[in-house]
């Protein structure tokens, strides 16, 4: 399997009252084609801090990051743009979903930014979430849906494009036990079917132990 992400001596510090707070010492990770991996520790790890680095969405890092094979620290912002359109995908604790829009509308959007066909993206929007359950939601604003609901169509939402990469930072965080077991369930089986590689960060080690490799966050290094 060919690597979708490489990160090498990935560091960020931030200054806080004229200290320096070391958030990432180095961390050293590849993640194949298909591998979905745990990023596990607790609240203030670093968790987010790193997936923000690999989901390029901001800068002051230092070190590699290679996604599909392009190197990712180099680029400007318009390129950063262009790979978060083309290649990464998306899942937070909270859904994100645009509020004035539907299931398939928040589904079809990310679609179009990419230039897919309207009727196309319509079609992708609809099978992505009869595939969640959500066959009969489409046209329900996310005020509308349950919270589980609503992360569903995240999911959908993050996989409209057909990522190589999947980022999600605490996805069922937000949900009750039961929720967030068929939520995880659903995002693992979509990201499967899709082939796509996934950076899932948790502190649920019984979340993470469905997952093909867990790797543990610890005082700004892998463990």
């Amino acid at each position: 399997m060919s690597d979708v992400l490489q990160i090498r001596n990935l560091k960020r510090s931030f200054t806080q009252g004229g200290q320096t707070i070391h958030v990432l010492r180095g961390v050293d990770l590849t993640v194949k084609a298909g591998e979905i991996v745990a990023l596990l520790g607790p609240s203030g790890s670093g968790k987010s801090t790193m997936l923000q680095a690999v989901g390029l969405l901001e800068g002051g890092f230092e070190g590699e990051i290679v996604i599909d094979g392009e190197h990712c620290e180099r680029l400007d912002s318009g390129d950063r743009t262009r790979v978060r359109r083309e290649k990464l995908g998306f899942v937070y604790q909270f859904h994100h979903l645009l509020p004035d829009f539907t299931a398939a509308e928040n589904v079809l959007l990310p679609q179009l930014v990419r230039d897919t066909d309207p009727a196309d993206a319509g079609l992708r929007a609809k099978q992505l979430l009869a595939g969640l359950g959500l066959g009969h939601r489409l046209d329900h604003r996310p005020s509308q849906l349950s919270g589980g609901e609503q992360q569903r169509v995240a999911v959908a939402r993050a996989l409209a494009n057909r990522p190589v990469l999947v980022l999600a930072d605490e996805p069922t965080g937000n949900l009750d036990e039961h929720t967030a077991d068929v939520v995880l369930t659903e995002f693992l089986r979509l990201v499967r079917e899709h082939n796509s590689a996934a950076l899932v960060a948790t502190h649920n080690q019984r979340l993470a132990a469905q997952m093909d490799r867990v790797i543990r966050l610890h005082d700004g290094r892998l463990e």
